[in-house]
């Protein structure tokens, strides 16, 4: 590997690496914060893997980079990946126009969404994850990445990054995977290759349009391609289709009698433009945080 390299994001906008830390959804696990937010991925243009440690001060969030890419490329996909590309300014102002917003980022200062490393890791976990267990899941991914992938020790911890697209080709059978899911993320992998997961060019398409591409990928269907586009690519005011948690979560933090319908949730939700991802992530990881 060639020597450590750094990079400096300086946040524009209320940003806490601890929340992005402590974080857990998909693949990830939350666990305890030490300070370090430990990071391995595909990089964008699906070459060699990348590990990066992540460290908050004063000046900004401070990234070392193990691995070949380069380290531009990397700081542009970790400043998206911890939604550190946008100014988070406009999105403490819906705390002025919506008392609730302003209690919910209170309670989470500095809260961003986190995002999967791209649109074809959030694919693969889709394929893994369908009909099976997270945690057992979880367990498949990090052995499929140790395996086929690349491994790096992340500031003292031992991390895997999953494999490239050509290195998921070359998988033949694993254990704990069966055959049909294998078959589908080998789907997922020539996506990737042939143009249809790149992560950048989603971001750009129009939601709904993009949702619909998606599923022409075996395994992918609308929940999995909501997934995709909701939470890989960095889209600030999509509203996923229906999201059970995200309106329970919407009635207890707004006091609601019943769990909002989806088309009265997308009411509530309309003084949060033009955040309402963000505002839907915050309300599902901090309304159990409110009191009173």
């Amino acid at each position: 590997m060639p020597s450590e390299r750094t990079f400096t994001i300086v946040p524009r906008g209320p940003f806490s690496l601890r929340e992005s830390a402590l974080f857990g959804f998909g693949q990830r696990q939350a666990a305890a914060f030490d300070g370090t937010m430990r990071l391995a991925f595909c990089p964008d243009d699906f070459g060699a893997q990348v590990a990066v440690a992540l460290r908050q001060d004063e000046a900004g969030v401070h990234g070392t980079v193990q691995g070949s890419a380069d380290v531009a490329a990397v700081e542009r996909q970790v400043a998206r990946v911890l939604s550190l590309a946008d100014d988070a300014t406009g999105f403490m102002e819906v705390g002025q126009r919506d008392p609730v917003m302003a209690r919910l980022q209170a309670a989470a200062p500095g809260l961003r969404p986190p995002l999967f490393y791209s649109a074809y890791e959030a694919a693969a976990w889709c394929v893994l994850s369908q009909r099976r267990p997270a945690a057992q899941m979880m367990e498949v991914r990090r052995r499929l990445s140790a395996a086929h992938g690349a491994t790096f020790v992340v500031a003292g911890q031992e991390l895997a990054a999953l494999p490239t697209p050509a290195q998921m080709l070359a998988v033949d059978a694993f254990p704990g995977l069966p055959e049909v899911k294998l078959q589908r993320l080998h789907g997922v992998a020539r996506a990737a290759l042939e143009g249809q997961l790149d992560t950048d060019a989603i971001r750009e398409t129009d939601p709904v349009e993009a949702m619909a591409a998606l599923q022409a990928i075996p395994g992918i269907g609308p929940f999995s391609s909501a997934l995709i586009v909701v939470r890989a690519v960095g889209v600030r005011d999509v509203l996923p289709p229906d999201e059970p948690r995200g309106r329970r979560a919407a009635q207890a933090a707004y006091g609601l009698k019943t769990i909002p319908t989806v088309e009265e949730f997308a009411q509530l939700a309309a003084p949060w433009r033009p955040w309402r991802t963000w505002c839907t992530v915050l309300v599902r990881a901090a309304s159990a945080r409110l009191s009173g």
